[in-house]
């Protein structure tokens, strides 16, 4: 066996990071054992896609299913446009994702309903399969990464920023229902801000609010050659370490991976745990109206920089907090409710004097500016999914409250 392919072979799902140089990055970055066939595209700075059309500069983050680079359109009519490209995994389930993303784009009016744009789209053939590309119009961090900074500074959004945010995340809900489709993922890290006022900056000038590149060596510590399906170095994701732009700019929606269209619901939901909605701990079912709740907890954490519940792994704990915040369950689940407690290896009265507060008791602490926002959250956060307010509704409060 060659060395590189044996480099490709020491363990079933990828390298085994520990026969590499330890560095920084190693640990903090994307996964390397999924740089195998199926997996991650390796990416170099400077690397060139769809005949050199796009060349790459930084990288701006990963997911389970890909990684997400900052390049530069070369064609001509567009010269030193930036834009974001989405290289998925060899082996990622593309064809939701791109066939919502065209369905979308099939209705028009993507910016202007608060979606990202999707501009271009190719495969492209590498070591360790093909992938699907997608490119999109660049935009700044995502909400979640501002809503820390603000949270670790102590400081809040001014509310009439919050009043906007939170039309505008609501508009592109409306939008999306009114075409017959969910997004089935809004949270802080698929909110991002446009950056229009630096879309077509200098490098340098990009550079300087997002940082320049962070690189190191990817070696092994044998000195065997790193197989070609391993990037030769490791890139530290943008961390946009001078933007202060977000009482500027607007808003998008964006990933659209967990989408699916109303009567064709996956068998599960992609949730994380502090977001679950409650029907589906309660029931077998779901459908569009899991944004609802989504949305009334992605405006509660404009104003409060956090999500309403924390979640420790165990179910009754995360409805414990939710009914101490909004109320009592819904008469047809209190059945089940009861088999939880009675089989919970929790003593949930631990968790009373927790921080747990009602949404009326959390909201008379904050500037009294965001009080019409109240009645938004409480109805947008309602248990059963026919009790919720839509996003019209919604939207109606918040313009005329």
């Amino acid at each position: 066996m060659s060395a590189s392919s044996q480099s490709q072979h020491d363990q079933p799902g990828g390298l085994d990071i520990s026969l590499l140089l330890p560095s920084n990055l190693l640990y903090t970055q994307e996964s390397i054992p999924k740089y195998r066939p199926g997996g991650y595209h390796p990416v170099t700075l400077g690397d060139t896609f769809k005949n050199e059309r796009y060349k790459v500069y930084h990288k701006l983050g990963w997911g389970g299913y890909s990684t997400v680079w900052l390049v530069k359109d070369n064609r001509r009519v567009l010269l030193d446009r930036w834009a974001s490209l989405k290289i998925l995994t060899a082996d990622a389930p593309v064809s939701r994702e791109l066939q919502n993303l065209k369905l979308l784009q099939n209705q028009g009016g993507l910016g202007s309903n608060f979606l990202v744009e999707l501009l271009d789209e190719f495969t492209h053939t590498g070591p360790n399969g093909v992938h699907q590309c997608l490119v999109f119009e660049l935009l700044g961090p995502s909400v979640q990464i501002v809503l820390a900074d603000y949270k670790t500074d102590q400081e809040k959004l001014e509310p009439e920023f919050v009043f906007r945010f939170a039309t505008q995340l609501l508009k592109a809900v409306k939008f999306l229902h009114s075409v017959g489709m969910c997004h089935g993922d809004i949270n802080g890290q698929n909110i991002a801000f446009t950056c229009a006022k630096i879309a077509q900056a200098t490098e340098e000038e990009l550079f300087e609010v997002l940082g320049s590149p962070e690189i190191e060596p990817l070696a092994r510590i044998d000195d065997i050659p790193l197989g070609s399906g391993l990037p030769t170095e490791l890139v530290k994701a943008a961390e946009w370490v001078d933007w202060v732009d977000e009482d500027e700019e607007d808003i998008r929606l964006l990933d659209f991976g967990e989408s699916f269209l109303h009567g064709e619901e996956p068998a599960k939901l992609a949730q994380p745990g502090s977001l679950r909605v409650p029907e589906t701990i309660f029931t077998d079912s779901f459908d569009y109206r899991v944004d609802l709740w989504r949305a009334g907890s992605m405006i509660y954490s404009f104003i409060f920089a956090s999500w309403p519940f924390w979640y420790l792994g165990d179910d009754e704990v995360l409805i414990f907090q939710m009914i101490d915040f909004l109320g009592s369950l819904p008469t047809e689940w209190e059945a089940q409710w009861e088999l939880m407690l009675d089989n919970s290896s929790h003593d949930l009265r631990q968790y009373e004097d927790h921080g747990t507060s009602t949404l009326e008791q959390k909201f008379a602490g904050v500037d009294s500016a965001f009080k019409p926002l109240l009645c938004v959250i409480q109805g947008l956060m309602r248990f059963l999914p026919s009790d919720r307010l839509t996003a019209e509704q919604a939207l109606d409060l918040i313009v005329d409250p």
